[in-house]
């Protein structure tokens, strides 16, 4: 059963939280070498997109590789002045709802902005007490060190000691989002290693992981070949 919201936003702004992806199928996606190449391989011979490369989104930890289903946070740029918002104490921030719906093994995929951090230490660990399993943050984030010490993965643009509790608003929750030019629905498959991050439509998840699996099979039969030192000819040679 959800929770009741709990009062930082209005019930209309808090969409439907999908039943989470299958253990199965996270377990198969997880099995893959080379994650998230491997994916987005797959989503191109699909002709879907959804591919974000590390050099836009970079991991907190290297050697982080998570897949879950995504509960997602919409922010925005406030209006009014940090003096206004501090004089009123008037915090916008919101995420609270999403962690407040949160089941084990989502991953958070917030819109941020610019000039403030979307995350911080507190919400980190809020997420990773709700079974959160990892973060993605088309914005900046503070407090790295406190997600670091407690192995919650966060993919981000980069840091900023500036808080958001006086500069941004969260005007969503699981609503659809942009990340990185790329829309996000609720539920859709997040798959992120320190290679980068694919979003994968909810509805495509079983396709991709069937078409990354043969990717795979295909792999293993060229290494095979090169280590019997087969001719090149053989190596490149697609399976009939």
């Amino acid at each position: 059963m959800t929770p009741p919201p709990i009062g930082k936003l209005p019930a209309s702004a808090i969409g439907h939280h999908p039943e989470p992806i299958s253990p199965e199928v996270i377990a198969a996606y997880l099995a893959l070498p080379d994650l998230t190449g491997n994916v987005s391989d797959a989503m191109d011979l699909l002709n879907l997109s959804g591919a974000v490369g590390a050099f836009i989104l970079r991991p907190s930890i290297a050697t982080a590789r998570i897949v879950g289903s995504a509960l997602t946070v919409k922010n925005r740029l406030r209006s009014e002045s940090v003096v206004e918002a501090v004089a009123r104490n008037d915090n916008r921030l919101a995420d609270i709802e999403a962690h407040n719906i949160a089941l084990p093994g989502d991953v958070l995929v917030v819109q941020g902005v610019e000039n403030a951090s979307s995350l911080g230490g507190l919400s980190a660990t809020i997420a990773k007490r709700q079974g959160e399993i990892g973060i993605i943050v088309d914005g900046l984030v503070r407090d790295i060190e406190v997600s670091r010490s407690i192995g919650l993965p966060v993919w981000m643009k980069g840091t900023t000691p500036a808080t958001g509790k006086w500069r941004i608003e969260t005007v969503g929750v699981n609503v659809a989002v942009t990340i990185a030019g790329v829309r996000v629905a609720p539920g859709d498959l997040v798959v992120a290693d320190q290679t980068g991050i694919c979003f994968v439509e909810r509805a495509q998840v079983q396709r991709v992981l069937e078409a990354a699996q043969k990717i795979v099979a295909d792999e293993h039969r060229r290494t095979r070949l090169i280590a019997e030192g087969a001719p090149l000819k053989d190596v490149t040679q697609k399976p009939r």
